[in-house]
């Protein structure tokens, strides 16, 4: 922020001279030094998803995350500066052994870890809301969020004042509206998203009024879209940035799109590659940042404080153990360190291992296996048919005997690779808990249903994976509709499947819980493709791939 307020504070004071002391008192509201260089680091996540422990490669996890944060920590402190550790949010969803204990060894993790402050994730809303409250009672550190509402009143702070050697720092909260669409609507029917933009414009008029900080950074949950282009998403960190009056904020540190946000030139990504240097995005005077996802990253920007201008000095996103395939010697591709290792912190590890522990029993029992890559990766699974989005759907539509099945993109968490498959596996691919519901419409509501679900953009959890149908999909509209390999008849009844997340009006779907003839079976997705799994294998990876059912022109 190109910041002056120094200099007329200080013609304030000339000005004042007739004026009460009172008065100049409350002119003269800097701590900070004229003509002092003060030093500022700003470490930052984002979309942790579970990841409290280290990868089966001995990649991440958050006692390595530890050391690495607090040599960063001590080498600041010892040049005479300050640090922030924020979170952009996200810390549920995604690894079994946290998610079967509502995310507490993650937050744990973040106490012992130092964070100071996070934004509220959309995946905050997955479990019930006393759970979020349980977890907001754990941490150490606030939850901030400026656009959630319930009962008229924000249910989390807005704002969180710090002051680090005499420079005021606002940290303000935001949180994707898309939470309205994308939370389980079980959980959030009583809960407001406004718009985090219009909100951010006037939380930051009433910081300035109140506080009147040096720098004012937002760490948010809303994504970042390159060039502002979000598609079918909510408006994200470019969105925001340009609605402001420009340099408003200092900083977006990011999270929700889960990507690294290092540019090659103006709204143009760089091929990005750990270890490799990273130059934030720059929108309308404001620095945005993100460290892509599952704490594979930490964020760092150190920062020079004078006379009221905050300058970025460097930015780089430190790999923290990532690993890179290599030939050795004898031609065989094995893993190293991108970078040097970093030690575990032992009271970190130990204080998690129980948990880890725990987890690994429950979890660790073979339910089958294929003879193949099942495919979820989020890039791809959003943009195509999918061998394990059929899969997944198929299982559905087994088990409740409709005549085809509807799977979200967004509820497939990940991928099962080829040869065994564990119970762990299965919940790391639907950790969400949802329910299979059936609903049975006439072929002409099918039609007006599937005009509106299989329309959704791609590059988004909206895209929907099909089992039992194909179909032709142009200018928003579909046809060629065949169903058990007759073309649809519009007057005849089908049998169709879809989470109840999606059945309540989640990912934008239409909300079909008062049709009629609306079913929630009460079988948790992840059992549904636990019991398919274990009944039919081995699985053969052919039986699932798509064959172009599902036309797109």
């Amino acid at each position: 922020m190109n910041n002056k307020r120094f200099t007329l504070a200080s013609l304030a004071l000339v000005i004042a001279a007739g004026c009460s002391s009172s008065a100049l008192a409350e002119t003269a509201q800097h701590e900070w030094i004229k003509d002092q260089d003060y030093k500022l680091t700003i470490l930052h996540t984002n979309d942790n998803h579970g990841n409290f422990w280290q990868n089966k490669y001995g990649e991440r996890g958050m006692a390595a995350r530890a050391t690495l944060i607090n040599n960063i920590r001590s080498e600041v402190q010892a040049k005479g500066g300050s640090l922030l550790l924020l979170s952009g949010g996200d810390i549920n969803t995604g690894v079994p052994e946290s998610d079967l204990l509502d995310a507490q060894p993650d937050f744990i993790g973040m106490n012992m870890i130092g964070y100071d402050a996070m934004a509220v994730g959309n995946h905050e809303f997955d479990n019930p809301l006393d759970v979020l409250a349980k977890q907001a009672d754990w941490a150490d550190f606030p939850f901030l969020a400026a656009n959630i509402y319930k009962d008229g009143k924000r249910m989390f702070d807005a704002y969180k004042i710090f002051n680090k050697n005499g420079v005021k720092i606002a940290v303000i909260g935001l949180t994707t509206e898309d939470t309205a669409k994308i939370g389980n609507p079980e959980y959030i029917k009583q809960v407001k998203f406004t718009d985090p933009k219009v909100e951010a414009k006037r939380v930051i008029a009433e910081i300035k009024s109140k506080h009147s900080p040096d720098v004012i950074i937002a760490t948010t949950h809303m994504g970042h879209y390159l060039n502002g282009d979000s598609g079918s998403n909510a408006p994200g960190d470019v969105q925001l940035a340009r609605y402001l009056e420009e340099g408003s904020l200092d900083m977006i540190i990011g999270g929700h799109s889960q990507e690294p946000v290092c540019m090659e030139g103006p709204n143009q990504y760089a091929n990005f590659k750990p270890g490799q240097s990273c130059k934030p995005d720059v929108q309308n005077g404001t620095y945005i940042v993100q460290a892509y996802e599952w704490g594979k990253y930490v964020g760092r920007a150190d920062y020079t404080f004078k006379n009221g201008e905050f300058t970025l000095q460097s930015y780089n996103l430190i790999p923290v153990n990532l690993k890179k395939k290599v030939k050795n010697a004898e031609g065989k591709k094995v893993r190293v360190f991108i970078q040097d290792e970093i030690a575990q912190d032992q009271s970190v590890l130990n204080t998690l291992k129980p948990f880890q522990e725990k987890g690994e029993a429950a979890l660790s029992i073979v339910i089958g296996q294929s003879n193949g890559l099942l495919q979820g990766e989020r890039n791809i699974v959003r943009n195509n048919q999918t061998n394990l989005g059929r899969l997944i759907a198929t299982a559905h539509m087994q088990r409740a005997k409709s005549d085809f099945s509807i799977m979200n993109s967004g509820g497939v968490r990940a991928s099962l690779e080829a040869g065994e498959i564990s119970y762990k596996g299965v919940l790391t691919v639907q950790p969400f808990g949802n329910t299979i519901t059936y609903v049975d419409m006439t072929g002409n509501e099918v039609i007006n249903y599937l005009n509106e679900v299989a329309t959704k953009s791609k590059d988004s959890g909206a895209y929907a994976q099909f089992a039992g149908i194909s179909m032709t999909v142009a200018n928003k509209q579909v046809t060629n509709v065949v169903i058990a390999g007759k073309p649809l008849d519009l007057s005849a009844t089908y049998r169709f499947t879809i989470p109840s997340f999606n059945a309540a009006g989640g990912d934008g779907y239409p909300k079909i819980t008062a049709h009629p003839s609306y079913v929630n079976t009460g079988y948790v997705d992840a059992e549904v493709l636990k019991d398919y799994i274990q009944a039919n294998s081995p699985l053969d990876i052919a039986d699932f791939a798509p064959k172009n059912e599902i036309t797109y022109q």
